[in-house]
């Protein structure tokens, strides 16, 4: 135990060393962190050793979530989201059936030995993408307010409206008993899910928020204690929500819009969130390297990589490209929204979801799952920065083709 925690700890602090270089250069955190967990664990030099539950690395990588969908949604620019002409609306509601839609007919070409819900299920836990992922692009000022506030707004939303989507094939998958019509139980999982997340979110938050207020205002919170406000409140919307049946991404997501406190605050209050929501990636990513990669590279064939590569490129950039239609963006920007839908922690969870339910061909869907996050971390941390600054001079030339505005 002591030494992982020594493990951990130096290359958290070798990070923080490097840590401006890396996010100016094509490489990225989760990279570092993957290749670090892999190198050292029992694929590599067999010193770290990560003896995680299917439980334990689920419950990290939901908190890592979690967290970070609270912090993006409390920095999110509403103003500038209202006035983006329903570009995120577009995404979620015409462009996320779509990919779920086409990865489902991907599976049937390169998998055609899996059931009709094995597909589904396959491609709606590769369908959402992943906020902490596109941070290098979400937080770059070089890239235009619209396609910021778009693409964070996305990921945020988009795995809390698959978690009921993901519990309903799974029970499907393993022929879970229906009590009643089959089309009222997909409305109940439905309701329950996305309700109780949104309610729970919102009703937390708001008391929170307005606690906040008057405890700022009588200057009762000590300095020390500042950063943990919004790491519990964010916490308690996520487990709260959990334990009522329903979402807890939604509730953090929804919990962050809620507390929209004055900037200078919401700045100083936030700061814990990014601090643990950091932290716990790096402990994600480790875990996902050390603990899962090389698990499942002696499933990696070419079918699995090509479903992979297929999932972050066809699956996703054409049924955007459709949906973005009509809109103002340019095609190349539509192209640029499509390539940036990384997958990472809410497919791992959905994966860790699965894990004990004896699908019939589970180890393959693993397979193709790991594969695709894995490439995912790559690609989308090594394009970030140089497609950005190759996209920026165009932008910087035409600074309306890349926005919403009339």
């Amino acid at each position: 135990m002591y030494q992982n925690a020594a493990l951990l700890a130096l290359l958290s602090f070798l990070y923080v060393l490097i840590s401006g270089r890396v996010e100016r250069s094509w490489l990225s955190g989760p990279i570092l962190f993957v290749a670090g967990g892999f190198l050292l664990g029992p694929g590599g030099l067999a010193v770290l050793s990560l003896e995680m539950t299917a439980e334990g690395l689920r419950l990290l990588a939901e908190l890592t979530l979690a967290m970070v969908l609270f912090s993006d949604a409390a920095t999110a620019d509403l103003a500038r989201i209202r006035r983006s002409r329903g570009l995120p609306e577009r995404l979620l509601l015409i462009g996320l059936p779509l990919a779920i839609l086409a990865g489902m007919g991907v599976a049937w070409l390169i998998f055609p030995g899996i059931g009709l819900v094995e597909m589904a299920l396959l491609a709606a836990i590769l369908a959402p993408t992943d906020a902490a992922l596109g941070e290098p692009v979400v937080a770059n000022r070089e890239v235009p307010p619209d396609l910021r506030a778009t693409l964070s707004f996305e990921s945020g939303l988009n795995d809390g409206i698959c978690v009921p989507v993901v519990v309903l094939l799974a029970g499907f998958a393993i022929g879970t008993e229906i009590e009643g019509q089959p089309a009222a139980h997909v409305l109940r999982v439905i309701v329950e899910e996305l309700g109780i997340g949104l309610a729970t979110g919102a009703v937390l938050a708001g008391a929170a928020a307005a606690l906040l207020r008057l405890a700022h205002a009588r200057n009762w919170i000590a300095d020390g204690w500042r950063d943990l406000a919004l790491v519990a409140v964010a916490i308690a919307c996520f487990t709260t929500a959990q334990a009522l049946g329903g979402s807890g991404f939604i509730a953090c997501f929804v919990g962050g819009l809620v507390v929209r406190l004055p900037r200078p605050r919401r700045h100083e209050l936030l700061r814990g969130t990014h601090i643990v929501g950091d932290g716990l990636a790096l402990l994600t990513w480790v875990a996902f390297g050390a603990a899962i990669v090389w698990q499942v590279a002696d499933r990696v064939t070419l079918p699995v990589v090509l479903y992979a590569l297929l999932s972050l490129t066809v699956v996703r950039m054409l049924p955007v490209y459709l949906c973005l239609m009509g809109s103002n963006l340019a095609p190349r920007d539509r192209l640029f929204v499509g390539w940036f839908g990384p997958r990472g922690l809410a497919s791992i969870v959905f994966a860790l979801l699965i894990l004990d339910t004896g699908l019939p061909h589970l180890e393959m869907l693993e397979a193709v799952i790991a594969c695709t996050v894995l490439l995912s971390v790559l690609a989308h941390g090594m394009t970030a920065n140089p497609l950005v600054r190759l996209c920026a001079r165009r932008w910087r030339r035409n600074p309306g083709t890349a926005t919403s505005q009339p």
